[in-house]
Order: structure tokens, then C-alpha cells, then sequence
């Protein structure tokens, strides 16, 4: 559980409002420069635009103004914190490339971490003007109202979402996305947090992702649960690219429940 002993003893909902306001200040920034802004390639050959940084940067001040104890990790701007206290975990674009060419189904994620476990997520999706907010043991809402992942139990019938399938290959794991792409009749490239909000509101059933940030999976592990689901963080192993990346197999329990073989198999299927 957060430690609260350095700040007071507070809710969760005093957080939630502490992000909200944060992501609400984040996206006057990123809606003002939405296909009106140059893009720039970061060292590690990902795009990042000035709108990834003023977010960023709005989204720090506020956080640190609410909560001046609890330490930083950010995308754009680093880490700013000791493993002893809790931090929030910060993309402030998630879907760049997008953003970047004018699509408009990127999003912001904020989460508080404590002890390695996320205990509040957001995701927001300023361009669609939907929100999703959840803390441990509160439930998952939808711009307020609560929502629930997909019942749905048959891989045929259900939507599947994939990420990006460069991401398999550098995470070792192309041979699952060929797999999937061979026996799901209904599998989509929702990709990036867009897709972890579908599999939050029900209409997508499960999806897998792989070469995921800190920043990137936090939010989802935490708001999964909280809306009904299972997430289940999967480790780089000995053919990823990416040994401190994670993938997520997430939604309906019984949807993940048959895909995680595919995901745990090698590429002969032991």
C-alpha cells in the first residue's frame, strides 16, 4: 500500500484529482499544437514532438505541486526518484507517430507506483474527449461512469488487439503474432494505450503487447483488474531485444487464460 506517513493521510480520490488536473493541463498543451507541430527523432530513433514535452512538463509541475514526496519517471524527462517512496510513472503522448501524423487516437497515461505495484491509473484520450481513472480497490470509470471488461469466452467471437508487430520481433515473440494472426478471425491493430482503453470499455476483447516502457504498461495493470479483467506482465526473456521491457496479455480472464499458451510457447510451439 502507498506509504502516506510523509504527506498525510489521504485517499485515493485525492490523487485521482491530482492527475486529473494534470492531464487536463496536458492536454490544452497537446490539442494546441494537434497536426500543427514539427517532429524530432530521439536518440533511441523514436519521434518526439514539442508537444510530448510541454505535456510532460505541465503534467511534473502539477504533480510535483500536489504531491512533493512522491517521485517522478517520465518518458521525455527521466526518473526523479528513489526506490523508498512512490512515484508516478508519466507518458505524456503515448501514440507519437500518430500524433505526429495527425491521428487522433493517442493518449496520456499516469499512474502511481508504489513498491514496484501501481496502485492508480489514468489513461486519457484527449482527442475523443474519454478518460478512464481507476485506484486499487475503486474500479475502473469511463468519463465517470463505471465500465467493465468484455465476458466474452470465445477467441472466435472476440475482438483481439495486437501492438505493433515490429514490437513482437524486437521482443523475441514473432512467432506469437503469426500464430494469432492465423487463428483469430477477428484480430485488429488497435495499438498503443488506444487499444488497452477499447479492452477497458468491453468492445475489445483481449489484446497482447509487447516492448512496453514502464510508463507505457502502469496505468493498464492497475485498471484492468480494477474493471474486471486479467493482466499478466510478461518478462523479456533470452530472444528480446529489450531485456528491460515487459509485455501485457490483458481482458476478459477466460480470453487470456487460452492466449497465454501462445504467448508463454517458443517459436516450435514448446
Amino acid at each position: 500500500m502507498v506509504r502516506f506517513a510523509a504527506v498525510g493521510a489521504k485517499p485515493y480520490s485525492e490523487w485521482a484529482r491530482a492527475a486529473e488536473a494534470a492531464a487536463d493541463r496536458a492536454r490544452v498543451e497537446i490539442l494546441s499544437r494537434f497536426r500543427g507541430v514539427a517532429v524530432e527523432t530521439k536518440a533511441d530513433g523514436s519521434p518526439v514532438t514539442e508537444a510530448d514535452r510541454e505535456a510532460e512538463r505541465v503534467i511534473r509541475e502539477t504533480l510535483r505541486a500536489a504531491t512533493p514526496d512522491f517521485g517522478l519517471l517520465g518518458e521525455e524527462f527521466g526518473a526523479d526518484h528513489t526506490p523508498d517512496r512512490p512515484y508516478w510513472a508519466i507518458d505524456p503522448i503515448d501514440g507519437t507517430i500518430g500524433f505526429s501524423r495527425g491521428i487522433p487516437l493517442f493518449s496520456t497515461l499516469i499512474a502511481l507506483v508504489d513498491q514496484g505495484e501501481p496502485v492508480f491509473g489514468l489513461i486519457d484520450l484527449p482527442a475523443l474527449d474519454e478518460r478512464y481513472v481507476g485506484w486499487k480497490g475503486g474500479g475502473c470509470r469511463r468519463n465517470g461512469t463505471p465500465v467493465r471488461v468484455s465476458q466474452e469466452t470465445d477467441l472466435e467471437r472476440a475482438i483481439i488487439s495486437h501492438g505493433d508487430p515490429f514490437a513482437f520481433e524486437r521482443f523475441g515473440k514473432r512467432h506469437v503474432f503469426e500464430r494469432m494472426a492465423a487463428r483469430l478471425p477477428m484480430l485488429r491493430g488497435y495499438t498503443d494505450a488506444f487499444g488497452h482503453a477499447l479492452v477497458l470499455g468491453g468492445g475489445v476483447g483481449a489484446m497482447v503487447d509487447f516492448e512496453l516502457n514502464p510508463w507505457d504498461a502502469a496505468a493498464s495493470q492497475l485498471l484492468v483488474p480494477e474493471a474486471g479483467g486479467r493482466c499478466v506482465t510478461i518478462a523479456a526473456d533470452s530472444r528480446s531485444a529489450s531485456p528491460d521491457k515487459v509485455g501485457l496479455v490483458f481482458g476478459s480472464p477466460a480470453l487470456v487464460e487460452q492466449l497465454l499458451p501462445w504467448v508463454e510457447s517458443g517459436p516450435d510451439g514448446d
